[in-house]
């Protein structure tokens, strides 16, 4: 059972949210918050898997409770749900450790999806994201400073396009278990602690051409 707190000030929001999750059989909402003083006290009293986080609220804005919980519990997967595409608020949440982060106008599929994928211990981020992100930079990628192998530069490359393990040990003929060693080294490498992080330490230094 995956176990999630709903962070929201807005209780329309949380009602739809808990809709949407009740229907899943693998699924269980064990708290809301409204803010950081509940959220705080929601954490005192057990551990969820996965919280859902907004970004605008009174007290203490999401980034910085997503911060704030990694620091506390770092085994916690946070997925920001935003109504900002802006890029800032983007980059800020997944630098904080925030593993996915998705629109609050995305499909209730697509929530779901993300829930199972960060508590699988992948990342969600939008592609459309990720490539205004690339497009901000020199297609050239930089080369010598990553001390990457240049099969971990094939991994990378791949989780930058949002290919999952298994993706991407089919695209590349390897199987899941080689593909999640080049992850663990790209993590060490790149002094990163998720796949978000990873993504966008190659945007930001230019270790990967456009997609």
């Amino acid at each position: 059972m995956i176990n999630l707190i709903l962070v929201d000030d807005h209780a329309i929001l949380r009602d739809g949210l808990k809709t949407i999750i009740s229907q899943e059989p693998d699924m269980a909402v064990i708290g809301e918050a409204t803010g950081s003083e509940d959220l705080q006290q929601l954490l005192g009293t057990g551990t969820p898997d996965v919280i859902l986080m907004d970004i605008n609220m009174p007290d203490v804005d999401g980034i910085e409770l997503t911060k704030r919980v990694k620091a506390q519990h770092p085994a916690i997967k946070v997925i920001m749900l935003t109504m900002y595409k802006n890029d800032e608020y983007f980059m800020a949440a997944i630098r904080e450790g925030a593993d996915g982060y998705l629109l609050k106008d995305s499909p209730s599929e697509d929530v779901v999806a993300a829930i199972r994928t960060v508590n699988s211990g992948e990342s969600v981020i939008p592609q459309a994201m990720t490539k205004k992100l690339l497009s901000l930079h020199q297609s050239d990628p930089k080369s010598g400073d990553s001390q990457l192998t240049p099969r971990e530069k094939e991994v990378l490359m791949c989780l930058v396009e949002g290919l999952s393990n298994k993706e991407i040990a089919g695209r590349l003929y390897i199987s899941d278990k080689t593909v999640k060693i080049h992850v663990s080294n790209i993590y060490r490498k790149l002094d990163v602690k998720s796949r978000s992080q990873a993504i966008i330490y190659a945007v930001q230094n230019k270790l990967v051409p456009l997609i």
